[in-house]
């Protein structure tokens, strides 16, 4: 049961990415450029992707099993340390230059048959 709902919550983030256009690099790069013709539409995605999880990590506070069965394992740290720092800036660069940040990434590797091989590229980059 675990295997299949680990499956079907990927295929709905996934889905998600593509819906709301994360998983094109032109626009993610477009709503990054804020001195050019920025696109703010992305700042409504990240808004609800928020809001959902606040509210996901405020009900799994109250739980001490998942719904499987499985016990809760909440982060706890709310350390700001070098590595935390240093992750984030990486990350930033990244997205900044490539308009890919991890999940879209892959969800991209799908268009591969198209002649697309800018994910390929980020992914293998990644896992280096």
């Amino acid at each position: 049961m675990l295997v299949l709902t680990s499956l079907l919550a990927g295929l709905v983030f996934g889905l998600g990415l593509i819906v709301s256009g994360m998983s094109n690099p032109a626009k993610v790069l477009g709503f990054l450029d804020i001195a050019g013709p920025w696109d703010p539409s992305l700042a409504f995605v990240m808004g609800g992707a928020i809001a959902v999880g606040a509210i996901a990590f405020a009900l799994a506070r109250r739980r001490s099993l998942s719904f499987l069965g499985a016990a809760m394992k909440l982060p706890t740290s709310r350390d700001i340390d070098k590595r935390l720092i240093g992750g984030s800036v990486l990350f930033g660069i990244g997205w900044g230059i490539a308009g890919f940040c991890p999940g879209p990434a892959l969800v991209s590797l799908m268009s591969l048959g198209r002649g697309e091989t800018k994910a390929l590229i980020f992914v293998v980059a990644m896992l280096l």
